[in-house]
């Protein structure tokens, strides 16, 4: 209850005071709005490279995890096409010798 007073006591205190100090009021306002279109300009700006340097650094990380993909399957074939030969060779051994 009595936060709900302080605040209407507040709220028309405030009114008040618009309406007695409106010419300072404005003025205010108006130095005021450059400030912070120039502020929000920078936040955007640097939120924007910040992105820009997100996309570029995934694309660089896609573009290694490529190269190490296609590594690892031309590895993975190299241990294939050796797997086969010595599967080749213990057949070998195993086939009975002729006398």
């Amino acid at each position: 209850m009595k936060v709900l007073i302080g605040g209407v006591i507040a709220a028309v205190l405030g009114l008040i005071g618009l309406v007695i100090w409106w010419k300072p009021f404005l003025d205010l306002l108006a130095g005021g709005i450059p400030i912070i279109l120039l502020l929000g300009g920078a936040l955007a700006i640097y939120v924007g490279y910040d992105e820009i340097m997100d996309q570029i650094k995934s694309k660089e990380e896609e573009t290694a995890s490529t190269v190490d993909l296609d590594a690892a399957k031309e590895e993975l074939q190299k241990a294939k096409a050796e797997a086969e030969k010595y599967k080749a060779e213990l057949e070998k051994t195993k086939a009975p010798k002729k006398k």
